[in-house]
């Protein structure tokens, strides 16, 4: 214990720096302790921080443990030594002293260790600051060497004036310009001063064409002059020419030239939005030059289509429709619009139509014709037909099987192919008929007519594809316009001939062309019992006519006939399907024959043969003059071609014998499908197989 006692007291010697030596450990420290308080507070100090240089912070470590040691073994010590009665006071007080100065000594190291941490804490203080000054002195470089890059590309850049001026080539320089500005022996050596002298060429080229420039402008404004004194002249000529009109309209009036007429409908025709322009325009050439039948005119408000601007759509917007209410309401002081006072409005401005309307007047030889008044849709965008039919004298039209030829809604039906004018051909207009609210566009063909596409061609409209529509072009309406006119003025006749042969089938009468009179026999004893109006729901529910529905050759926009013949007890009930493009497309007869049993195509081959004679094999009883007739023709093919099946037929053991044979057939039966006589040879009245 003595000993580690005497190496602790040496460290402490060590750190106190102690001047006076002494045998007793005791006096040492004590005389050391006095030395340090002798000295001068800041010189003490200045030592300190010396001090600090000089002592090793893991030497101090150990001082500090040595001293925590010591007094630690000198409280145990004086501990032991008060618990023993024995002990003597004197050597308690002198550990006790003992132990007080190890608190010096940690007083000291514990300066120490502050002296230590401020230097270090000041150390790293400096080097932050130059590290911020090396910082900030980069920072300045880089915007410096930034800085300097940025002019050196807009020096790089830089574009001169004479750089966007278009000057001529160097080889045209130098063969078109003088030598007093090309100087070739100067410039073909230096770039720039060529550069210099190409400018300096240029300038005086532009200075040759202002004076070439300001001739033009001299001599336009002579010409502008000079027209300006014709016009003069030709306004003062107008007068003249009006009153000459005026005195010659006897003279027109007499001769059926209608020259102020034509002039009046020419000037209208400027406010005719572009459709109904092209229409009128190519119409009215196209009766000019092929069709004088053909009669075009304009109607309408022409104040009202002079004050619409055609190329504005209205505003149908929901917002702005109510923000305008709101400001008549204020403005008025009445009480707002219902909302289906507000929804008739939006109807009605999405079916607004222009003021003026062309109208065509399609006119036959036996003085019916067609009344067609055509009318531009300003926000559908779209042409719509109502038609009217106007019968000649002799016309019969009192037919009740036939009484919805002439109808409005469906005269004009199929005119092309499946063109029926029940859905507008913009697609557009349904989305702007969702969008407003309404119905679909087939619920208002009674108040704007139906949009046909012959009727958007005739206008020069074409709509391709979901949202396309072209601008009306006369080049579509020309390419339309004479095969439309003949079609219109055909469908008005064959639906007249119609009528007229309906009329007498009603009176069970057929009606034969004179013309293809000789393709029958004289002697016909089968004869027409009854013709009726059928309808596709009754076509539909027969037996025997599932096959022309599945065949698509019957659709509910074709019109349907029950026809009854009868010859003896045999009975023939024959269903005729007309299409609307009659007699273009001929009328088909599906036939059920009732004698003893029920025969029709499917369970007789000789009465399907019967239909084919009928359906297909019709174009012998087309003429000249018997186009229309083609229905009473076929019809009287038919009961030729029954009463050939009745008296092929009656030869067999079970059928009767009330039919006898009165045609002329050398073979009653041919082939392996024993097939029937049923065509007519009218040079030698015989009946013989196809």
């Amino acid at each position: 214990m003595s000993k580690e006692l005497d190496v602790k007291d040496k460290k402490k010697k060590r750190l106190l720096k102690p001047e006076i030596t002494s045998s007793s450990p005791d006096m040492k420290k004590t005389k050391s302790i006095d030395s340090l308080a002798s000295k001068e507070p800041i010189l003490f100090h200045m030592e300190e921080e010396e001090e600090v240089d000089s002592h090793d912070p893991h030497d101090d470590l150990e001082v500090f443990k040595t001293s925590c040691d010591i007094m630690r073994a000198s409280v145990s010590d004086i501990n032991k030594l008060k618990q023993n009665k024995e002990a003597n006071a004197e050597e308690i007080e002198e550990k006790r002293i003992n132990a007080s100065l190890q608190f010096v000594v940690l007083k000291k190291l514990n300066r120490l260790a502050h002296f230590r941490c401020r230097k270090v804490r000041e150390g790293t203080s400096e080097a932050k600051q130059r590290i911020d000054q090396y910082h900030l002195q980069l920072q300045n470089l880089l915007y410096e060497a930034m800085h300097l890059q940025k002019e050196i590309t807009k020096c790089l850049e830089f574009k001169s004036k004479d750089e966007e001026i278009e000057l001529v080539s160097v080889g045209d320089f130098y063969k078109e310009a003088p030598a007093d500005i090309s100087k070739p022996e100067l410039t073909k050596k230096d770039k720039h001063q060529r550069t210099l002298a190409r400018l300096d060429w240029e300038l005086e080229q532009r200075k040759q064409l202002a004076s070439k420039l300001k001739e033009a402008q001299t001599q336009r404004e002579d010409i502008t002059q000079e027209i300006k004194t014709k016009q003069d002249h030709l306004e003062s000529l107008q007068p003249k020419l009006q009153s000459i009109l005026q005195a010659t309209k006897p003279v027109q009036g007499y001769l059926g030239m209608q020259y102020d007429e034509v002039c009046e409908q020419h000037e209208t025709a400027y406010h005719l939005p572009r459709p109904l322009y092209v229409l009128y325009m190519q119409a009215s050439a196209y009766k000019e030059a092929c069709d004088t039948q053909l009669k075009v005119t304009i109607e309408g408000d022409i104040d009202a289509a002079r004050s619409l601007v055609t190329t504005a759509t209205p505003d149908l917007d929901e917002e702005s429709d109510s923000d305008q209410e709101e400001q008549e309401t204020s403005k008025s002081k009445r009480r707002r619009k219902t909302v289906e006072a507000r929804q008739t409005d939006k109807k009605a401005k999405v079916l607004r139509k222009h003021p003026l309307s062309v109208i065509l007047d399609v006119t036959t030889r036996d003085g019916s014709s067609l009344h067609l008044t055509f009318h531009y849709l300003l926000v559908l965008q779209i042409i719509t037909v109502n038609v009217k039919v106007n019968c000649g004298p002799d016309t019969i039209t009192n037919s009740i099987s036939g009484g919805d030829l002439l109808s409005l809604d469906s005269i004009l039906n199929e005119l092309y192919p499946g063109d029926h004018g029940n859905t507008t051909p913009n697609q557009a207009n349904q989305y702007e008929l969702v969008k407003q609210g309404m119905h679909e566009f087939s619920e208002y063909l009674c108040e704007v007519g139906r949009p046909y596409m012959w009727a958007q061609w005739l206008g020069g409209l074409q709509f391709l594809g979901d949202n396309g529509l072209e601008k009306a072009k006369s080049s579509v309406s020309a390419s339309y316009m004479q095969q439309t006119i003949k079609k219109l003025r055909r469908r008005i006749k064959s639906r007249l001939s119609l009528l007229q042969q309906l009329a007498s089938l009603e009176r069970n009468s057929i009606p034969v062309s004179s013309d293809v009179l000789k393709n029958f026999p004289a002697k016909i004893l089968s004869h027409v019992t009854s013709w009726q109006r059928s309808t596709f729901e009754d076509f539909a529910s027969l037996p025997y006519t599932r096959s022309a529905i599945s065949t698509d050759m019957a659709r509910e926009t074709d019109m349907f006939f029950t026809l009854t013949m009868e010859r003896g007890s045999a009975k023939l009930t024959s269903q005729v399907i007309i299409t609307p493009d009659y007699p273009a497309v001929a009328p088909m007869f599906v036939v059920n024959i009732t004698w003893q049993t029920d025969r029709n195509a499917g369970n007789d081959i000789h009465v399907k043969e019967l239909e084919e004679e009928v359906n297909i094999h019709y174009e012998e009883l087309v003429g000249r003059k018997s186009q229309g007739q083609l229905l009473s023709n076929q019809l009287q093919r038919l009961l030729m071609c029954f009463d050939v099946y009745l008296e092929t037929e009656s030869h067999d053991v079970s059928s009767p014998v009330e039919i006898p044979k009165e045609k002329v057939f050398p073979r009653t039966a041919r082939g392996p499908n024993r097939k029937k006589p049923y065509r007519y040879m009218p040079d030698l009245s015989i009946f013989i197989q196809r």
